[in-house]
């Protein structure tokens, strides 16, 4: 536990939370948003800004219209827990996020005026030149509303409330201004940088999706790392989703089994084949190429980190039902968890409009939900 007399420098890990299957009952949580953004630690210095993401590394760079905003708004010697966002239209928009982050000056300075960027606080961890981690949860609240409460676009405070009503009511309701859920926070609790001391409530689904190709485990090559998913789109056209690929070692060697007489001329009538010989001959989606090379399941991009993304093809003929939580665009937003196969759908028959459609939902209400 860090004493309120400690003076904090970057890099501070943050605190995280771990996954719960519903709000928890009973008094003693403060519940909020979970925003689907970027982490991120701010750090008021004298005459400085220093933005933290959550694999400590900097993010100062890729945003300096907030550097400048937080510079004005927050006070020296304070550091502050948040998100990082984009807004557009009425909700947020992860993908224009992602592409901020873009080695090149003169583009992100553009991107800086095309695609602003809001921060969402949620914790005070410094005020004053002094930490505020040891103390609950509750009174670090109150003293970020006290820093906060009248903060201007492009830095908000999160709503919070402790009612679980209100929080249901979050949970259904700000899906559709692209938000990921509600997290449960306990009010006594000190901040515990790395420590999964929270909870996090998302909205979880099924889906049928056809298995069309997989991953090998690492460097194995008789274990399955992750199982490409595809849905039909309404022409007919399969396209790449997402992965699953939370397995136990002795799951990923019975799908390679399980797999291994799928693979035989399987790229012959391939619906990725030509994604495949893109991806052979060096494809490397990064901005400015098409849609489609962006989606290639085996394609590289600035996102991977250098990992080796090529995969095996299978005739796609295999159908699995999967858990995942939303949508972001056409693609799942994170990766699924494979519950069981199913062998009684038709791969044609796992479509797009199997899935739920979320109530648009205006992002500036979610805001003004908080306020009395």
């Amino acid at each position: 536990m860090v004493p309120t007399s400690t003076v904090l420098t970057p890099p501070i890990e943050p605190m995280l939370a771990k996954v719960a299957d519903e709000l928890p009952h009973g008094e003693g949580f403060l519940f909020e948003p979970k925003w689907d953004g970027f982490r991120a630690i701010v750090f008021r210095k004298n005459n400085e800004v220093v933005i933290q993401s959550r694999d400590l590394r900097p993010l100062d760079r890729y945003f300096p219209e907030l550097v400048k905003a937080l510079g004005e708004i927050l006070p020296k010697g304070c550091v502050v827990d948040g998100e990082i966002v984009v807004a557009r239209g009425q909700g947020l928009d992860f993908d224009a996020l992602q592409q901020r982050l873009h080695p090149a000056p003169s583009r992100v300075a553009r991107l800086a005026q095309e695609t602003p960027s809001s921060f969402v606080a949620f914790d005070l961890l410094a005020a004053g030149g002094k930490s505020t981690m040891a103390l609950p949860q509750s009174e670090r609240r109150a003293r970020l509303e006290q820093l906060l409460g009248s903060a201007k676009p492009p830095v908000y405070l999160t709503p919070m409330t402790r009612e679980r009503g209100i929080a249901l009511d979050w949970l259904e309701r700000f899906e559709g201004a692209g938000l990921d859920g509600v997290m449960a926070k306990p009010q006594d609790a000190p901040y515990q940088p790395g420590k999964r001391a929270m909870l996090k409530i998302k909205h979880v689904r099924s889906a049928d999706c056809v298995v069309a190709g997989f991953r090998w485990y690492k460097e194995t090559r008789d274990a399955v790392g992750s199982l490409l998913l595809g849905l039909y789109n309404d022409a007919g056209v399969l396209q790449h989703v997402g992965v699953t690929s939370a397995f136990t070692m002795e799951m990923r060697r019975q799908l390679a089994d399980e797999l291994e007489h799928l693979r035989k001329n399987a790229m012959e009538n391939h619906p990725w084949r030509d994604w495949a010989n893109a991806s052979a001959g060096g494809a490397d989606a990064m901005p400015g190429e098409s849609q489609d090379a962006r989606r290639m399941p085996g394609a590289r991009s600035r996102w991977s980190g250098g990992k080796d993304l090529s995969w095996e093809p299978v005739r796609p003929e295999r159908v699995c039902e999967v858990k995942y939580d939303h949508l972001q665009g056409d693609r799942f937003r994170h990766a699924t968890q494979f519950l069981r196969w199913r062998e009684d759908k038709r791969p044609e028959d796992c479509r797009y409009d199997q899935l739920e459609v979320t109530t648009a939902f205006e992002l500036e209400k979610v805001f003004g939900a908080g306020r009395k």
